[in-house]
């Protein structure tokens, strides 16, 4: 089998034909009686390189690793922002989150906005199609009693509506005098134990209670980990202090290794129970980011990190499985972007959007499946801390920070350095052109939060995005 890792950009493109080893047909219609479970795992502010199947050297991932082992690994793939609740809303509706008020706020804060209850969502379309659904972690998208995951397709939800809280404490604002932030369903619960720990155990007992229930499912197992506050699995003594202390100033390199090597080691869980339920051979896997890495993350060869659209704060690790259907082993060139995932996963599960809602995610089912030729594809950001926007457009981007413009070969200079402008004149006035086009047909609000909090805000308001 031909290994996309191994070829050039231009073999990739005249491998397109090469015959993949698996049992498939012409179409791609999965679902016949037995569609596919589904668990999507997402880390949060995990870097492009942060894993150690992408070059991460101080510690080793292997339980991770397996995945893309088992499966394909993408090295083009992005988050729809470079921060959280952003992302989240282009994850679950498949769509630019600028087309609905909640993608507008970068980070989701104070304001009372959330996933609208009759929106599509990738739940809700699987829900449509038979499956059970169930959020653990994180949610971001709304709180309280007007959103949440229950009113946007989850059956059941255990986790925590904001954008992240103490590992030990499980409180929003580990500073204040305030309950535990985590829910099943509706009613507030007060586990004791470290967050990743306790998310992947009920991920595995989910897996066991969905198993006997002979009905496909979704388990959107979305973790906190290795968002701040930096505890690793031995540092509830660190936690009490922070809790007393109150500031971002925490954590270590070795610190961020063992939150990063404990989420590996849940996911290991989780793939192990598939495998002792009998389900894993009809189980699609994925891992990924909601975005960029953080203070602690490697993000080589790229510069920038989370809140930022330089390639660092965008580009993320993306790997994902099917036994039978997705060749074990492969690397892809494939650009992708999270909101992808919602049309790719439909097609797997022979569900169909709302037409009233249509998608601008890609269907990557072709790619994954038959090794079909790369999909070209015209990705567009902006956020507005610092006025960043960008496009890419094959392998140039065009970037846009405050009042500085740039155009770069991400391919050629992933590191962003040589800026093409003056050289290539006709493709930077295009790809400016084209993400002012593009602008013009989603939502502004200028009453939305951008990153960028005061002193006094922080305090009041624990906003882990920053």
């Amino acid at each position: 089998m031909t290994n996309e890792s191994s070829m050039t950009r231009r073999d990739v493109l005249k491998a397109s034909t090469a015959p993949l080893l698996l049992a498939l047909g012409s179409g791609l219609s999965f679902a016949g009686d037995t569609p596919p479970n589904i668990v999507f795992i997402v880390a949060d502010d995990l870097g492009y390189a942060d894993l150690s199947c992408y070059g991460r050297r101080d510690y080793k991932t292997p339980n991770i690793d397996s995945i893309a082992s088992g499966g394909t690994k993408f090295t083009q793939a992005y988050a729809n922002s470079a921060v959280c609740s952003a992302t989240r809303t282009a994850l679950i509706t498949g769509r630019y989150q600028y087309r609905i008020p909640v993608g507008l706020d970068e980070p989701l804060g104070m304001r009372d906005v959330g996933m609208p209850s009759e929106h599509p969502t990738l739940p809700s379309s699987l829900k449509k199609a038979g499956y059970q659904t169930m959020l653990i972690g994180k949610w971001h998208l709304g709180n309280r009693p007007n959103y949440g995951p229950r009113k946007s397709g989850y059956d059941h939800f255990w986790g925590f509506y904001g954008g992240g809280v103490d590992y030990f404490s499980h409180k929003g604002n580990p500073a204040k005098d305030a309950p535990s932030e985590l829910w099943h369903d509706d009613n507030r619960i007060q586990p004791t134990g470290y967050l990743t720990d306790l998310l992947g155990d009920r991920a595995v007992n989910v897996i066991y209670t969905y198993a006997r229930a002979k009905k496909p499912f979704m388990i959107s197992l979305h973790f906190n980990a290795p968002h701040w506050p930096w505890e690793g699995p031995n540092d509830e003594e660190a936690s009490r202090k922070l809790r007393s202390i109150y500031g971002f100033d925490n954590g270590s390199l070795k610190t961020y290794a063992s939150m990063v090597t404990r989420l590996d080691f849940q996911v290991g869980r989780v793939l192990k129970a598939l495998e002792t339920a009998g389900i894993a051979q009809n189980t699609i896997v994925i891992f990924t980011s909601d975005n960029g890495g953080e203070r602690f993350s490697d993000t080589w060869p790229h510069t920038g990190k989370k809140t930022e659209l330089l390639e660092g704060g965008l580009k993320v690790p993306a790997l994902v499985k099917w036994p039978g259907h997705i060749a074990a082993g492969r690397t892809t060139e494939q650009v992708c972007i999270s909101m992808d995932w919602m049309p790719t996963l439909l097609a797997a599960a022979g569900a169909s959007p709302a037409s009233d809602y249509p998608l601008d995610g890609a269907d990557l089912l072709p790619v994954l499946t038959r090794n079909a030729k790369p999909i070209p594809r015209k990705l567009f950001w902006r956020y507005k801390f610092n006025s960043q926007s960008a496009v890419r457009d094959g392998d140039m981007k065009f970037l846009r920070i405050g009042k500085n413009t740039f155009l770069f070969n991400v391919a050629e200079d992933p590191l962003e350095r040589a800026n093409l402008k003056e050289r290539q004149p006709d493709v930077y006035k295009r790809l400016m052109a084209d993400w002012d086009a593009w602008n013009k047909t989603m939502l502004n609000d200028p009453k939305s939060m951008s990153v960028g909090f005061t002193s006094s805000q922080l305090a009041d308001h624990f906003i882990p995005d920053r």
